[in-house]
């Protein structure tokens, strides 16, 4: 059976879409918001970031979920391979959020954590070079996406 032009177009601008708004979130929490986070010292970087990162959080993982689901079922719709590609890399935040930067998030959301202490200041650097790795995977599948629609 021929795939479906409609629903493959469908699914791939769902699939840009989704990863590209992951990857604007993303770049700009890791040029602006942390940065400026970082500037104002530790206690109030913590105190933003126990605020501003649940909120971020709920945005991001739907964001990068329907990014990596619209590009998979568009690959088998009949999308080029290279839509799946590009879907399982914005979709490698999920699993890299989960396995290695949330106990960095729990620590530093965690009350008993000293916000004007050494290890504060030590996870606020590690979770921006962390997410700074988001960002990128981000960039990468969403940029490798709009390839893909261009034709490029």
């Amino acid at each position: 059976m021929p795939p479906d032009a409609s629903l493959v177009s469908l699914l791939t601008w769902v699939a840009a879409l989704g990863g590209a708004l992951f990857a604007g979130g993303a770049l700009y929490a890791s040029l602006v918001e942390h940065p400026s986070r970082m500037a104002c010292g530790p206690p109030m970087a913590v105190a933003q970031f126990r605020t501003s990162y649940p909120r971020g959080a709920r945005l991001q993982a739907p964001l990068a979920g329907v990014a990596c689901l619209a590009a998979a079922v568009a690959w088998l719709a009949g999308a080029p391979r290279g839509w799946l590609w590009a879907g399982v890399t914005v979709g490698l935040v999920i699993p890299l959020t989960l396995a290695v930067i949330a106990p960095t998030n729990r620590r530093l959301s965690d009350r008993g954590l000293s916000p004007d202490s050494p290890e504060a200041r030590r996870l606020l650097r590690r979770w921006g070079y962390l997410h700074l790795a988001r960002t990128l995977l981000g960039l990468v599948g969403s940029g490798w996406m709009l390839r893909l629609l261009t034709g490029a």
